[in-house]
């Protein structure tokens, strides 16, 4: 959905406002606030069978009545509760109901009175009609991980991290890979080439190992690594068999055969069509049982010691797709001959797997008339609807890889929305996958990548969340950088728009239930994404346009800064891709893939992050605590995180001119004489700790903020 359907649509919650506004002078709008947090739904996550209890906020002595207003099967008119004003604080009353829970989801939202006028509050805010789009949602039964609420993320392109095992490197020519043999990189800086999948720069799970101080002193809490399977790209996304961590990034124990070999005019030596029969040093590392386990068992160890560190590991499930070396299929002839592997579905028409693909032709030997992902024979879709063994393969491995010896603590599925060939099927398959994962391991999360709603998937059944591009990724990027995520277009009226970010990310983030925005993966880059530090120098393109130098010309380190600030401070998991924190640079996918630059670190640019990080972890009220919008103008923003214990207020000033504003911080419970404490601040030359106390009058905090600066408060 474009963000300017949240624009729009908050458009509308500001004319409801102003139209309550000038009914009367008396109503305060607002001091109006329920979420489903702990505080105003308690339990947060029921049970069925469960009485959940209800509160309301409004000022002190300003409403006449309130009802709680419960849809659902059960109440196909909806069922009118009136609210008990049970408790008040200088400025708040508080409103009570409890709701009695069965199995099935229900919704909510609030009526309110206040003399002759009749309002409703849902999960935007204050509006004059019934939306039910927005309506609050209870699902019995559906719990995140208590352990992923709020927790930091670092995400890991395994080959591009470090190189601890410099023997299982790829070599040149090992095998051939979309028409060209494979490169093995010697310079760790060089840029990736344009159509760089096949090349490789060495890192590997040794390498992830040898960094373990560095993510656990920064401060990570989970590490997410894209795919680890046997694959002949770097990316791996193109899986060549799910059972087995490739030895490439494992162990290679039994390395026998020849690399590829070429004639003086350039062409492949031997079998002209399949030349990867001939590559038998590929063949040796990729099939052979020693290396194979070896890779497993050295990744059981790995996880084993980020456990013991109190981290956990996320792996990359891609199970829409597989790849064209894939030994159910093998398109390229790698399992052909091997020992202890029967025939693939492209090699033989009584292969065992032919059920695993959609063929449009009988034409075997050699079948190339297959499915491809979007078209890609590279890709081959993946045909579940006609194949049970299929099915209950990948749910074995949804299963194998969660539990002992390996012990993962959960997986993010590629183009999860993709899968299967029809809506009804998607679903069936995500409700299985759950299953089989919280079976086995009920602290695993699930989470997906998506773009658009995720509604349907979040019902408590399927995912617990997904990658949060919609609520928080793109909203944050056009307003601080106006550019799209890719570097592909740019935005001067998104730029600095406070609207656009409020109103999209206000509607947005009613797409989760509040569990699944706890755990959400709130991410400035990643793998498919220009680097957010590039996004700040306006410039559009891509490195086969414009070339990689382009991507570190006149970015704004100060921007990314504030970046950092929302991203550690917003509701959801924190995620970092890795070298963002220390100041990596570059287009979209090849060039977001850079390797980790080891020896040329902003070092400044990490010290920021742990600080950030250790300020978020320092209060639960960023785990699972309330948000509220407070002010917003051009180039500046405003928010407050709360909880009963807690209140900090974020301040953004994106411009390069200082900005005086007025925050109302007695929205979330600052009033009266007190007091706020810096806890930090960012300005264009850096950050600082520095402690400074500003005062609170009549509940507003007077602030001026210099340019391009962030400031974190909390009261005290």
């Amino acid at each position: 959905m474009d963000i300017n359907v949240g624009f729009h649509r908050m458009t509308r919650q500001m004319k409801t406002q102003l139209y309550i506004d000038n009914l009367t002078t008396i109503f305060n709008p607002q001091a109006l606030f329920s979420d489903g947090t702990a505080f105003f739904r308690n339990p947060p996550e029921p049970e069925p069978g469960d009485r959940v209890r209800i509160r309301f906020r409004s000022a002190r002595e300003n409403l006449d009545e309130v009802i709680l207003v419960v849809c659902g099967e059960r109440y196909p008119e909806g069922q009118r509760i009136p609210m008990d004003k049970i408790f008040n604080d200088r400025i708040f009353d508080y409103y009570e109901s409890y709701i009695q829970l069965e199995r099935e989801q229900i919704y909510y939202y609030f009526e309110i009175h206040c003399g002759q006028m009749v309002c409703y509050y849902n999960s935007v805010g204050l509006c004059s009609t019934v939306e039910e789009y927005y309506n609050y949602s209870i699902t019995p039964g559906f719990r995140t991980p208590d352990w992923a609420k709020g927790a930091i993320f670092y995400q890991i392109y395994v080959d591009r991290f470090y190189n601890g095992d410099p023997a299982n490197d790829v070599e040149d020519d090992e095998y051939l890979y979309i028409g060209e043999g494979t490169r093995k990189v010697t310079d760790w800086n060089k840029y990736p080439a344009a159509m760089g999948v096949r090349e490789f720069y060495g890192g590997d799970l040794a390498g992830v190992m040898e960094k373990l101080d560095y993510l656990q002193e920064l401060g990570v809490d989970a590490i997410y690594l894209n795919p680890m399977f046997v694959s002949p790209s770097n990316h791996k996304y193109d899986i060549q068999d799910y059972d087995y961590i490739d030895p490439h990034f494992g162990r290679i124990v039994k390395d026998e055969g020849e690399l590829l070999k070429r004639d003086e005019y350039g062409n492949w030596m031997g079998d002209q069509q399949y030349p990867n029969k001939n590559a038998s040093r590929y063949i040796c590392r990729v099939t052979d049982k020693e290396n194979l386990e070896a890779s497993n068992q050295l990744f059981a160890e790995f996880v084993e010691e980020v456990h013991r560190r109190g981290m956990k590991v996320i792996l990359d499930g891609v199970f829409n797709h597989c790849g064209s070396f894939n030994k159910w299929l093998d398109r390229e002839c790698i399992y052909e001959n091997a020992p202890g592997y029967e025939k693939g579905a492209y090699v033989s028409s009584d292969s065992a797997y032919r059920s695993f693909f959609k063929f449009r032709e009988e034409q075997w030997p050699y079948n190339p008339h297959y499915d491809g992902w979007w078209g890609h024979d590279t890709l081959p879709k993946l045909n579940y609807e006609e194949s049970q063994m299929l099915f209950e393969y990948i749910m074995r491995i949804a299963r194998k890889w969660v539990s002992p010896p390996y012990n993962v603590d959960g997986w993010r599925l590629d183009v999860a929305a993709d899968l299967g060939q029809s809506s009804e099927y998607n679903h069936y398959f995500w409700k299985e996958f759950r299953r089989n994962v919280k079976e086995a391991n009920p602290n695993a999360i699930v989470l997906a990548e998506h773009y658009g709603d995720p509604t349907e998937w979040l019902r408590g059944d399927e995912w617990d969340t997904v990658m949060n591009y919609d609520a928080f990724m793109e909203p944050l990027t056009w307003f601080l950088t106006g550019m799209e995520k890719h570097s592909d277009e740019y935005r001067h009226d998104l730029l600095g728009n406070p609207d656009a970010f409020f109103g999209s990310m206000r509607h947005f983030m009613t797409r989760f239930n509040t569990q699944s925005l706890q755990v959400a993966m709130n991410e400035l880059s990643n793998h498919d994404h220009s680097r957010f530090l590039t996004r700040t120098n306006h410039k559009v393109g891509r490195t086969a346009t414009l070339g990689p130098d382009a991507a570190n010309q006149d970015v704004n380190k100060a921007i990314l800064r504030l970046a950092v600030m929302v991203q550690m401070t917003w509701p959801g998991a924190p995620t970092i891709y890795y070298g963002d924190e220390a100041g990596l640079c570059g287009w979209t996918d090849p060039d977001n893939r850079r390797a980790y630059p080891w020896g040329r670190e902003d070092q400044d640019l990490i010290e920021y992050h742990r600080e950030l990080i250790r300020i978020h972890k320092s209060s639960p009220v960023f785990r699972t605590g309330s948000i509220i919008f407070l002010k917003g103008m051009y180039q500046f923003i405003s928010y407050g995180r709360f909880d009963e214990h807690n209140q900090i207020v974020v301040a953004i000033n994106s411009s390069d001119q200082e900005i005086s504003a007025d925050i109302p911080v007695w929205r979330i419970g600052t009033y009266g004489q007190s007091r706020m404490a810096q806890l930090i601040i960012t300005r264009q030359d850096g950050f600082s700790l520095e402690a400074k106390m500003y005062s609170v009058e009549n509940g507003v905090l007077h602030l001026t903020c210099p340019p391009q600066s962030g400031i974190l408060f909390k009261n005290i």
